[in-house]
């Protein structure tokens, strides 16, 4: 009974092997065969060869690879919602509410969380009711969303000098505000 057991089981594992050899030595369908040989061709093949470079000779120039387009400048806007809750926000800012304007601005950037103008608008609420280090995060935030819009990254820039400004911190105010000049100067 044992040794008929192995004998299937050897059986088993031979048929096993021949299988997957069959399998492997398979043509992958991924890779094409090669045309049949038309008919009445000379060279044997109804395809054409391919062309072949020619070689470089000393003293020829080739053409430089062509370089990408330049990326078109990124300019933010704001939505019609969020346009509406920062004249909202200005309005009560204006009439001393600092807490309602900051609210309205956090609805907008709820709408809208990936645009930097609306953090720019939220940190200069924050500075002007005298919470420079907010400010300062906020005009971080901004800065970091405002890839690719020279615009926005000066705005940025001018509201973290104005925040450092009022920190004392009056040496990297003037850091800022000069990378807000050159971005601005770059438009």
């Amino acid at each position: 009974m044992r040794s008929m057991r192995l004998g299937t089981v050897t059986g088993v594992l031979a048929a096993t092997l021949t299988l997957s050899a069959c399998t492997l030595m398979q043509p992958s369908p991924s890779f094409p065969h090669p045309a049949p040989p038309a008919a009445g061709s000379p060279s044997g093949s109804a395809q054409p060869a391919p062309a072949t470079p020619a070689p470089e000779t000393p003293g020829t120039l080739t053409a430089p690879p062509e370089r990408p387009p330049a990326p078109v400048p990124r300019q933010f806007h704001l939505s019609a919602a969020s346009g509406a809750l920062v004249s909202q926000a200005h309005a009560q800012a204006g009439s001393g509410d600092p807490v309602a304007a900051a609210a309205t601005l956090e609805r907008a950037l709820r709408i809208e969380p990936e645009n930097p103008l609306l953090w720019i608008e939220l940190g200069r609420v924050r500075l002007n009711a005298n919470n420079p280090s907010q400010a300062d995060a906020m005009g971080r935030k901004a800065l970091s969303l405002a890839t690719g819009d020279p615009a926005a990254q000066a705005s940025a820039w001018r509201l973290i000098a104005d925040s450092l400004r009022a920190r004392g911190r009056n040496g990297e105010a003037a850091e800022a505000e000069s990378h807000a000049e050159h971005l601005a100067a770059a438009r």
